[in-house]
């Protein structure tokens, strides 16, 4: 059995040079793993190129599919050989040791199903920040009831995570990784978060910018109603998800601005 997998994608929209730093990324990192992406779709002649000449294990979707089921598509590939998978968005950096940290956390921590960490977001006007998050398990389940408790491009998965919860869950376009964590708070999953940043976020405005498109913010309202209720939360939650909901719809530099203040 071999220790680590990174799972990424790309898709039409995904650029040259952010790849790349994200691969290099990980190719640096202190310790080792292998790398499984999925090209979601067509993408730009020269970005397949460059794919195709890395020392990756590489794979194509011939129509675009989405996160969920290109993410699902990989763990199928690598749930039967690795112990660890870790997640990575292909326009982020990750840390040089990232993967030790993570590695090593879990294999102390063994009730420790899935951790992740702090993420820096670099703004296009240069400017940063570190955004933390809840380290210990409760803690994280009362952060729910705001947003969610992890990074999604810093997690860090035991394989056994997903022989008990399942895949990513489908039903959702744009919030996979929530209806996951739903998943595991109620089969009793535990989670943690390591107070390190562990992956440097591109946080440009068309990131920003997709995140207040109208139906994405719909979508959003839809399933956080749909964990309010799973989890029982109260009516304290919807409070939040209603203030998410005029957030992400708000004009782009209102938006960059509440998030850099909010966050």
């Amino acid at each position: 059995m071999k220790k680590i997998a990174v799972i990424m994608s790309v898709y039409k929209n995904s650029k040259l040079n952010e790849v790349k730093e994200a691969l290099n990324s990980i190719y640096n990192q202190t310790l080792k793993a292998d790398i499984f992406l999925v090209v979601d779709g067509k993408i730009d002649k020269e970005l397949k190129e460059f794919l195709k000449a890395q020392p990756i294990n590489l794979f194509f979707l011939e129509n675009n599919v989405g996160i969920p089921r290109a993410h699902n598509f990989l763990l199928k590939k690598v749930l039967k050989n690795y112990n660890y998978i870790a997640r990575m968005d292909s326009d982020d950096v990750m840390v040089k040791n990232r993967l030790k940290l993570q590695y090593e956390f879990l294999e102390k921590n063994k009730d420790i199903d899935v951790v992740g960490g702090y993420i820096k977001e670099i703004y296009d006007d240069g400017s940063e920040k570190v955004i933390k998050y809840p380290l210990t398990h409760e803690k994280m389940f009362n952060f729910f009831k705001k947003r969610v408790p992890f990074a999604n491009t810093t997690t860090f998965f035991r394989k056994e995570f997903f022989e008990k919860v399942g895949l990513y869950p489908e039903s959702s376009p744009t919030n996979e990784d929530s209806l996951l964590w739903l998943k595991g708070f109620k089969l009793n999953c535990k989670f943690a978060n390591i107070p390190k940043v562990l992956v440097i976020v591109n946080a440009s405005d068309n990131y920003l910018k997709r995140r207040g498109e109208y139906k994405k913010a719909l979508s959003d309202l839809k399933d956080k109603i749909l964990i309010n209720k799973e989890l029982k939360y109260g009516i304290e939650a919807y409070f939040y998800a209603i203030g998410m909901l005029i957030i992400n719809l708000l004009p782009p530099n209102l938006k960059k601005f509440a998030y850099k203040v909010l966050r």
